[in-house]
């Protein structure tokens, strides 16, 4: 179909995802990563979710590694730094929420985009379970008596249900700066622990004594050891979701970048060596995995000399890992109601999970659904298989989000880079950055090694993956949308507190005397949606040119009928916008069939809804006008109406004056019923 009336092509303008920005700024919208935030809340949030992947991982790290254990710190340390190059140029390509899935989304499709997606949600998921289940491990040491099962799923509990409140209500930028401020703490807890550690225990001897080369076991376990470590980093995620609100300039962003993941990889290696000096292995084991399993820094502190210092360690150990902690699965539960919501604009969640908090705008829905998603998790205390499991989605995020970043720099090579990922070879359209290359390959491995040799993780992991690409096929199915490409949702449609959605509105017009009352239906339905301050849903008034089958589609359309049409459209538009909040876009299509086009377009522009004139209801087939006196089927109140109905992919409105010669009745057909199309 043509978009105006002399057979040119516009192809894409009409989607919905384009139309709001063409209105507003007429023109493409350039890649920026000046917002709202500055460096410090970047790296607060960064850093915090990293850091205190220490304070849980390492027990478990050390379990599958034993002497290895600061080698596997030292690999995932450097895989970090990969993952934080690649992670910074992608959201400097495209600020907008989302992360590795806003990645995937340009560089492949909406399919590979929600099964990102879906991957970073189950990371976030076991992060917040293996987060919440820490804080009583540390907290033990105040009061011995919560390493009780009971009380150990109530604190949990406790700290799940504070972090969804605290979310709900949400969180100012401010905030950050304590959190930012916690994480200088914790750090300077590390060198503390570092160098007190080394000055107690220098036996680095007895360390590499304990390492059996000639172990195939062993290795295999510090393949598994450097997965999970690596896998830790989900705070890069959070952090990459805040992308379409930061202000952060190029050589700050750099700053960040190198503060962030050098800083790391310093604690990673340092606390992993010191921890096993501290707590060495002994017969092929480290308490670490064991008696300290969930709280393995306080491993650390216990053997420290003399007493008084491993006293006074312990304690604040407990209280800063405790608070870290909280603030981790704090930033985990923000980066799922980021992503909830990118994926719920995107049609990639239904818009009931993503809906908003009428006064607080925030994903409250998914928010309380992951809640209790993670404290289910915690139920089993099962740490190795939560770690399983974290390995499992963690290796399907990091590897598209480097995958997208190397696919992107052909796919969008021009496109402006506040940061691009160094050491790139020229390649014929493109270039290929080496350290996402290289994060690619590793990320892809690791994957198979955690698919084949850890069922628990294949078998949790695997349904969940599973079980999400079949809810988003049977979504879109059912909502008559592509599978593959992009269709959005305005975010007024994830406000509202009613169930019927009607995030834009097709509205075709005719000229005739009954166009302003269709606007005028469609337009008290948008601004009945419309918050203060924002916009509604939008209004598409479309008018279609029915080309006879004599004629080619594209043949050239008389000017009085072009005038006609842009009259119509015009009025349309002026109606439209007299309603608070909303925005009324216009255009031109061909067709052979009313009815058809009007279907069509629908289906291209993922509308919510069609307001739609309908013929004057009748009693019997051939209606008032042949005489008919008998009650009739409202199936035939008009061909296109009935086309319309049938065919739609959406809910149609149909509104009409009544016929004032039939009296009307309650089983009668009049106007604003909403049948809904199969």
């Amino acid at each position: 179909m043509s978009r105006d009336g002399r057979g040119s092509s516009e192809d894409g303008r009409g989607l919905q995802a384009n139309v709001r920005a063409r209105l507003k700024r007429g023109g493409e919208a350039e890649a920026r990563i000046e917002r709202g935030l500055g460096a410090p809340a970047l790296f607060a949030i960064a850093a915090g979710s990293v850091g205190s992947s220490v304070f849980f991982a390492l027990g478990i790290v050390a379990g599958e590694a034993n002497a290895l254990t600061p080698l596997a710190f030292l690999f995932s340390g450097v895989f970090f730094v990969l993952t934080v190059l690649t992670y910074v140029e992608g959201s400097s390509l495209h600020p907008e929420r989302g992360g590795a899935s806003t990645f995937a989304r340009y560089a492949f499709n909406e399919l590979w985009s929600f099964i990102t997606g879906w991957a970073i949600l189950l990371d976030f998921l076991i992060v917040m379970a293996l987060g919440s289940l820490a804080v009583s491990g540390y907290l033990e040491v105040f009061w011995g008596e919560i390493g009780g099962q009971g009380l150990e799923l109530g604190i949990a509990g406790a700290v799940l249900l504070w972090v969804a409140w605290s979310n709900i209500r949400g969180q100012t930028a401010d905030r950050y700066h304590f959190v930012l401020r916690l994480i200088m703490l914790s750090a300077l807890l590390f060198v503390v622990l570092v160098v007190a550690g080394l000055r107690t225990h220098h036996d680095v001897g007895g360390l590499i004594d304990s390492i059996d080369l000639g172990d195939a076991t062993q290795w295999d376990d510090f393949g598994f050891g450097v997965i999970i470590a690596s896998a830790a980093l989900a705070g890069i995620e959070s952090a990459s979701g805040l992308a379409g609100e930061l202000r952060v300039g190029k050589r700050a962003l750099k700053r960040v970048v190198f503060v962030a993941a050098g800083g790391m990889l310093v604690l990673f290696v340092g606390m992993s060596f010191v921890a096993i000096l501290t707590v060495p292995v002994e017969n092929g084991a480290t308490a670490l995995s064991g008696e300290y399993l969930r709280a393995p820094v306080i491993g650390v502190a216990d053997q420290l000399e003399p007493a008084w210092l491993s006293d006074v360690m312990r304690y604040v150990v407990a209280a800063v890992a405790a608070l870290v902690l909280i603030q981790a699965v704090n930033g985990q539960m923000l980066g799922i109601g980021r992503l909830a919501y990118s994926l719920g604009t995107n049609r990639q969640l239904p818009s009931i999970v993503s809906r908003l908090h009428r006064d607080w705008g925030t994903p409250y829905v998914a928010i309380a659904l992951f809640t209790v998603a993670a404290f289910a998790l915690t139920i089993p205390n099962d740490i190795h298989l939560l770690a399983g499991i974290f390995a499992f989605g963690g290796t399907i995020a990091f590897t598209m989000a480097h995958l997208s970043v190397v696919v992107l720099r052909f796919r969008e090579p021009d496109r402006p880079r506040a940061f691009r990922v160094p050491l790139s070879i020229r390649v014929r359209g493109g270039s290929i950055p080496i350290p996402s290359a290289l994060g690619a390959f590793f990320g892809s491995i690791s994957f198979v090694i955690v698919a084949v040799f850890h069922e628990g993780a294949r078998l949790v992991g695997g349904g969940w993956m599973l079980g999400g690409i079949a809810m988003y096929v049977a979504y879109r199915v059912s909502q008559g949308k592509p599978v593959t490409k992009r269709v959005t949702l305005p975010e007024a449609v994830l406000r509202r507190s009613r169930d019927i959605e009607y995030g834009s509105i097709l509205v075709p017009v005719f000229g005739g005397e009954l166009d302003d009352d269709i606007v005028g239906t469609a337009g008290r339905l948008a601004t009945e949606r419309a918050e203060e301050g924002e916009s509604g849903a939008m209004l598409e008034a479309v008018w279609v040119f029915q080309m006879p089958m004599s004629l080619p589609i594209d043949a050239r359309v008389p000017e009085e009928r072009v005038m006609e049409a842009k009259k119509a459209l015009a009025r349309a538009k002026s109606v439209g916008e007299e309603y608070a909040g909303v925005e009324v876009a216009t255009a031109m299509v061909r067709g052979r069939s009313i009815g058809a086009a009007i279907v069509a377009e629908a289906k291209r522009r993922g509308v919510e809804a069609i307001v739609l004139a309908a013929e004057a209801p009748t009693r019997i087939r051939g209606g008032a006008a042949l005489g008919g006196l008998a009650m009739g089927s409202d199936r035939f109140s008009g061909e296109l109406t009935r086309y319309v109905i049938e065919k739609a992919p959406c809910k149609v409105i149909l509104t009409a004056p009544p016929d004032e010669t039939i009296e009307r009745s309650e089983d009668h057909p009049t106007a604003g019923r909403e049948p809904v199309s199969p």
